[in-house]
């Protein structure tokens, strides 16, 4: 495996924990990005104890100098910073067309893509110099299948599959994929109890009927972390199980 470390934003809970987990298992020092503290150090620690190499930074994902200095703490911690997983989450809610303001829009796509932005600018200069390098990016199948209410959200996902496509073009020369995980409804701890009517309804439009799991998610990017993933780039793998979108 090219070594190197990996940074994941949004990573103290939920999809964000699993994949950092994921790729400390495989052998990878990791950073455990997370605006809490707690949560960040929490699953630092619970790597650090399965055997593998973690440090939690606490920082936000939208700013550019938080963010070049949690990649230069990663480079002096553990090496170059060569595995980028822009996984944490901006604001969601669901807004009706007659509220939604051009305010409201920008704060989506001002979180959605500028922090990846901000960690890629932070981490090319190590995935250049060492020819290989690996960008992942999480978005969401709601791009597909779409719900009212949630356009803004679904614009900002949509703008990051742009990036994806556009930053692999321009950095497949230098030995470095640029790939997005679109994920389904994976409940994790915000999502509470689900009802039996809703999990009922849900699962029935789904090929597999069973709820994903984070380590779904976690797989899928740790597949476009590998060396074996070196000839996939600009794609987006949706992981929702099959889920139906009519």
């Amino acid at each position: 495996m090219k070594t190197g470390t990996a940074v994941i934003t949004g990573a103290g809970r939920g999809l964000g924990a699993a994949i950092a987990r994921r790729l400390a298992a495989e052998g990878r020092p990791v950073v455990v990005n997370d605006l809490d503290p707690v949560a960040a150090e929490e699953t630092a620690g619970g790597i650090a104890r399965a055997g593998g190499r973690a440090v939690a930074i606490s920082a936000d994902a939208t700013d550019p100098e938080q963010v070049a200095a949690m990649v230069q703490a990663a480079r002096e911690r553990f090496g170059p910073v060569l595995v980028t997983v822009a996984n944490a989450s901006g604001p969601q809610g669901e807004v009706p067309v007659e509220e939604l303001s051009w305010t409201y829009m920008l704060r989506h796509f001002e979180f959605f893509t500028k922090s990846p932005l901000a960690l890629l600018h932070a981490a090319v200069a190590d995935m250049r110099a060492a020819g290989w390098g690996r960008v992942v990016h999480i978005g969401s199948d709601l791009f597909d299948r779409a719900d009212p209410g949630w356009s803004a959200y679904m614009a900002a996902k949509g703008a990051l599959l742009g990036l994806t496509r556009g930053w692999a073009l321009e950095l497949g020369g230098d030995g470095i994929t640029v790939n997005l995980v679109a994920p389904g409804w994976i409940p994790v701890e915000r999502h509470g109890t689900i009802p039996a009517e809703v999990a009922e309804h849900w699962l029935g439009r789904q090929a597999v009927r069973r709820w994903g799991t984070p380590d779904d998610v976690a797989g899928a990017v740790a597949y476009l972390a590998s060396e074996e993933a070196g000839f996939v780039s600009g794609q987006r793998i949706v992981v929702n199980g099959g889920f139906h979108f009519t």
